[in-house]
């Protein structure tokens, strides 16, 4: 019998992926000073990118102020070409598929690197441990014209990279999200108050990014990534998501990839169905494009697990970060290699960089740590 994970996919744009496992965008903390891709990121993604799928690199921004960590890659400018390139080079060295993850971080902008936050409207964030608590600036409509467009070069950047797509990141409450949700836009123009209008950016930067893909010349993947929900009152919740998830598909993206807290057992926080949220989106793209899912899938039995829900594929993060040959491993029989927990005294072994090193060390339970004996 064919192992459900390590099946191909006919996948989109005529691609077809190896299985159906992903590496998930995950930050490292690892650029350089001057916002080009360092060797130490490099020597991170070679490992990881040999047996999965599809690589999902981390986040760029495509704007000065759209930071959203400290030393993070940049594509907002042509000059980041030959960087972006030698990433391309690196992530599909393994014979991946893989695909550029771009965004604006929004409110979730880091100040001192953004100079100037930007949201939807001017509403306070709660602080984490990645930010603190910040009331942004509302964009102008003017600006909205120009933030949409510069989606669509840093996709021009990220063709002539030699990368086979992009993701538009419209999770985590960065500024795809700000515009999507309730709580942070409080507009009262086009651009806000129905779901319609609160929709209207992310499609029309959708719009812009697959003009852009068109133009160039070989087939090039457009996904989009949300996050269901948020937390607490006047949040985004997943009925909204599920109507951008609609159009999304309608405006003719190439994939969806919905970021959990947990693939295996987080349900809406409304409450109002019994099925896992995954399950729910499976409902809603019914196959009519790839749905990706991450979230805490560490194991072999556990990617199978989540893939029998409906996806078409899963994302691997930490897992990969713990095993840089856990495709491998798993795909193998060598199943029991796989760690769910990180050692830090293998860091080095494990080519993860000293600056995510001091983030994991950092920050409490964020990650999981193997206790010393």
């Amino acid at each position: 019998m064919t192992d459900s994970a390590f099946a191909p996919l006919e996948f989109a744009q005529g691609f077809t992926l190896r299985n159906r496992i992903a590496m998930a965008p995950m930050t490292t903390w690892s650029g350089n000073p001057d916002g080009t891709v360092s060797q130490a990121e490099l020597d991170w993604y070679r490992p990881r990118v040999n047996g999965v799928g599809l690589v999902i690199t981390g986040c760029t921004h495509v704007q000065a102020n759209g930071i959203g960590f400290t030393d993070e890659f940049a594509a907002f400018d042509d000059r980041f070409v030959p960087s972006l390139t030698r990433l391309a080079q690196v992530s599909k060295s393994g014979g991946a598929t893989a695909v550029l993850q771009i965004f604006h971080a929004g409110n979730k902008a880091v100040p001192m690197l953004a100079g100037d936050v930007v949201s939807a409207s001017a509403v306070a964030t709660e602080a984490s441990p990645f930010a603190p608590s910040i009331t942004p600036r509302a964009l102008g409509e003017a600006e909205i014209e120009v933030l949409i467009a510069d989606f669509g070069a840093a996709t021009r950047r990220a063709i002539a990279a030699g990368f086979d797509g992009v993701e538009l990141h419209g999770a985590h409450g960065f500024l795809l999200q700000n515009f999507l949700s309730p709580r942070a836009n409080r507009r009262n123009d086009g651009w806000g108050g129905s779901l319609e209008n609160r929709m209207r950016l992310p499609l029309a930067v959708l719009a812009e990014v697959r003009r852009v893909a068109a133009t160039a010349g070989r087939p090039f993947l457009v996904g989009y990534r949300v996050s269901p929900e948020e937390p607490g009152e006047g949040g985004l919740r997943i009925g909204d998501v599920l109507a951008l998830t609609e159009a999304l598909i309608a405006g003719g993206v190439d994939y969806l990839h919905v970021s959990l807290a947990d693939l295996l057992t987080a349900r809406p926080l409304d409450g109002q169905d019994k099925a896992l949220t995954a399950e729910l989106f499976a409902r809603q793209v019914a196959g009519r494009v790839p749905l990706i899912a991450a979230g805490q899938v560490r194991t072999p039995d556990q990617a199978r697990q989540a893939l029998a829900l409906g996806l078409s594929l899963v994302a691997i993060g930490k897992g990969l970060v713990m095993n840089p040959d856990w495709v491998e491993d798993a795909r193998s029989d060598r199943a029991d290699r796989i760690v769910t927990e990180l050692d830090l005294k293998r860091a080095g072994k494990l080519a993860i960089p000293a600056k995510l090193q001091t983030v994991i060390s950092a920050t409490a339970g964020w990650f999981p740590l193997r206790q010393a004996a």
